[in-house]
C-alpha cells in the first residue's frame, strides 16, 4: 500500500521558517517527480514546487527565493524548506508523487501551515 505522509506544518509568525517533509512507503521516490501543492481556504489548489528525478526544480513565482525543494532518495523523503513566510502562504500543503514509468499519482493527506501577521 502506497502512503505519502507530510509533516512539519504549524503556526509561525511572518518572516519565520518551516520545513515540510514528505515521506513515502510503498513506492520509490527515486523513480518519481515530486510536487508540493497548497490550497488556501476558498481557493483552488496551487502547484508550489516540483523536483524531478534528476534534481531539476520549479517554483511558482510567489515563492521563488524563499522556498527550496530537495530530495533524499536514500530516505525516500522530499523536503520543502520555507523561509521568509508570509500570511499569504497560509494553506494546507500537499505532497504529490508521479511515477515516470506509468504516470500514476499519489497524494498525501496534507499538513496545515498558518502564518500570522
Amino acid at each position: 500500500q502506497v502512503q505519502l505522509v507530510e509533516s512539519g506544518g504549524g503556526l509561525v509568525q511572518a518572516g519565520g521558517s518551516l520545513r515540510l517533509s514528505c515521506a513515502a512507503t510503498g513506492i520509490r521516490f527515486s523513480n518519481a517527480y515530486i510536487r508540493w501543492y497548497r490550497q488556501a481556504p476558498g481557493k483552488q489548489r496551487e502547484l508550489v514546487s516540483t523536483i524531478t528525478t534528476g534534481g531539476s526544480t520549479y517554483y511558482v513565482d510567489s515563492v521563488k527565493g524563499r522556498f527550496t525543494i530537495s530530495r533524499d532518495d536514500a530516505k525516500n523523503t522530499v523536503y520543502l524548506q520555507m523561509n521568509s513566510l508570509k500570511p499569504e502562504d497560509t494553506a494546507v500543503y500537499y505532497c504529490n508523487s508521479q511515477s515516470r514509468a506509468d504516470f500514476r499519482e499519489y497524494w498525501g493527506q496534507g499538513t496545515q501551515v498558518t502564518v500570522s501577521s
